[in-house]
């Protein structure tokens, strides 16, 4: 090890502040505690419908392990998946999009060029918000902020109504040229405030205040579509570290690898779109810059998703946007774009308790939908009966049921057997009850396939008909 690094590890171990970090996944949430050379680490279920629930118990248990209480926490830092597998495997809120008149479509339209050109069988990535929630408002604003045409507000007001009749939960507003002059856009913010209180509401001009539509209106119906879910957690952890007495404010990682306050993750939770994933990232950099390899390649494989970062000079790879849900995995523009800063990884919907079927093309198919920690893996016990990843490896005995998550969770590979005979015999086209064939091995009709079969020195010998 290097003298700087040897230098750094040494000044950790001296470091007398309690340091909490929790990474929330999709199946489990994971807390380190660092106290000066001590260490602990604590594995628990996340609770989908109240992730704070296995954040506030991990926490705790983890501090009762370290003998410590929860005012004498000095830095606790989150990260979390939850936005990323709300958006790949589309669990995010009913959304509808405000956008200029005439431009509803733009974002199912997106670019003029096509990802594979020459496939006339092109598929491409659904938007967030379907086409009967996108809705357009007059209005007008040139590229140089100029208002052309005045808001309609009478328009608006009426569209509230339809957005409560609706039952939308989230709202993107994306007008036209809306960074130059977000005017418009935060008048029709006040006036779903007046008229539809309770739906929340993003505004492009603040979520992405930049040039290029498609990757505005992609990037704010993102944020609408997870900002229900995300700051609703955000919200409850907030007021649950309250009450438990934490003193020192948490912060969040986001998606490039840097910290930020709960309330930001609240008004922007797009930006945690790859929260753990960077955080996973940065972990691997600091382990190469310790062994001396300047070139790696990370690999994070959760409940619900697997990443993948290359390292090069001991520094991800940042960009300014990037995709999800791509249709075509290996192909550039088959996704969704969102533009937020972020590490640059390859993440597809396969995790450990990604499902399992056979489609119907007879091909198994993995993800990216996945069982989550409720009911999880069948073989889990707790009332999952689609087979998974991890029921692939229980049943293969690839995992030690006694060492799995800590003993947290007793895996039953029996369970897990079953599950798959189960999937394979609900594959399209099985016949329970198949009408026996009968084949002829001496009509001339089958003497190429005998042929085939047979080594050459046999198939030189002429064949006769019985």
């Amino acid at each position: 090890m290097p003298s700087s690094q040897a230098t750094k590890a040494l000044q950790a171990a001296l470091d007398p502040r309690v340091r909490v970090a929790v990474d929330v996944g999709g199946t489990f949430t994971d807390v380190v505690l660092l106290h000066g050379a001590r260490k602990h680490t604590v594995k628990v279920l996340t609770t989908p419908q109240a992730p704070e629930q296995a954040v506030l118990s991990g926490v705790g248990e983890i501090l009762r392990l370290a003998g410590l209480d929860w005012p004498q926490v000095d830095l606790l830092i989150l990260g979390t998946t939850l936005a990323t597998n709300a958006l790949i495997e589309r669990k995010g809120a009913k959304t509808a999009l405000i956008t200029t008149e005439g431009f509803r479509d733009l974002v199912e339209i997106g670019l003029e060029d096509r990802f594979a050109q020459y496939d006339v069988f092109l598929e491409k990535p659904a938007p967030l918000v379907p086409r009967h929630w996108r809705h357009g408002v007059a209005e007008r604003v040139n590229a140089a902020g100029q208002a052309l045409a005045a808001l309609d507000e009478a328009q608006v007001e009426a569209l509230a109504q339809q957005l409560l009749a609706d039952g939308i939960e989230s709202v993107a507003v994306c007008f036209l040229h809306g960074y130059a002059n977000p005017a418009h856009e935060r008048r029709v913010r006040a006036l779903l405030a007046q008229h539809a209180p309770g739906i929340w509401v993003s505004l492009a001009c603040d979520v992405c205040p930049e040039i290029r539509e498609y990757e505005r209106l992609s990037t704010v119906s993102a944020n609408a579509y997870v900002q229900p879910l995300v700051a609703g957690y955000l919200r409850r952890l907030q007021q649950g570290l309250k009450e438990r007495g934490l003193q020192s404010e948490p912060f969040l990682m986001t998606s490039g690898g840097a910290l930020t306050t709960l309330q930001s993750g609240i008004d922007e939770p797009v930006r945690l779109v790859e929260s753990g994933p960077a955080g996973g990232a940065v972990l691997a950099r600091q382990v190469a810059e310790q062994i001396g390899a300047a070139r790696a390649l990370s690999f994070d494989m959760g409940g619900t998703t697997a990443k993948i970062c290359f390292i090069d000079d001991y520094q991800p790879q940042l960009s300014r946007s990037f995709e999800f849900g791509r249709v075509h995995r290996h192909l550039k523009g088959s996704g969704l774009p969102i533009r937020i800063p972020v590490i640059e990884m390859v993440e597809i919907g396969a995790g450990g308790g990604s499902i399992a079927r056979v489609n119907h093309l007879g091909v198994v198919q993995v993800g990216p939908d996945s069982a989550g920690s409720s009911p999880g893996p069948a073989a889990y016990g707790l009332g999952g009966e689609l087979p998974t990843v991890t029921d692939a490896h229980a049943a293969l005995g690839h995992v030690d049921p006694a060492r799995f998550a800590v003993g947290k969770v007793q895996l039953d590979p029996a369970l897990a057997r079953a599950a798959l005979a189960r999937a394979w015999r609900r594959r399209p086209g099985w016949n329970p009850n198949p009408r026996p064939r009968r084949w002829s091995t001496s009509s001339p009709r089958t003497w190429p396939t005998r042929r085939a079969c047979m080594p050459r020195s046999w198939a030189r010998q002429p064949m006769k008909a019985r």
